[in-house]
């Protein structure tokens, strides 16, 4: 069954990129970056964007653990949490900004980041 999770283009990836598109960015989906493929990546000011979800990744407020096989999503999600901490800091050390935001948070308010997206590639635009 979760193999039929897609890992990529989910809907918050999605919502957020049409915002971006909308406001005039052009991007890179999934480009390889590092060790890594940002969901979103701005290539010239070199900025890196991940939409995590919810439950693959903990979110504080909404994530809920599964009641079964609690050790198998326990060390999974630690994991999960601790690739993404290595991937952000390894982006950092080769000079790119990294920005992460929650489904949830694209969910509630896309705009909102959009906008803060927008401000950080277009103040990285100026230098």
């Amino acid at each position: 069954m979760m193999r039929a999770v897609p890992g990529r283009d989910t809907s918050p990836e999605i919502k957020l990129r049409k915002s971006l598109w909308a406001r005039g960015l052009r991007y890179r989906k999934h480009q390889r970056v590092a060790a890594t493929r940002p969901d979103v990546c701005f290539v010239g000011p070199r900025i890196a964007v991940f939409v995590d979800g919810c439950f693959w990744h903990g979110c504080p407020r909404h994530y809920t653990a599964p009641k079964t096989r609690q050790v198998f999503w326990e060390t999974k999600l630690r994991r999960n949490r601790e690739r993404d901490k290595r991937n952000s800091t390894d982006l950092e050390g080769v000079g790119w900004t990294v920005r992460r935001y929650w489904e949830c948070e694209i969910d509630s308010d896309v705009e909102a980041i959009a906008l803060e997206i927008e401000s950080l590639v277009r103040r990285s635009a100026l230098k």
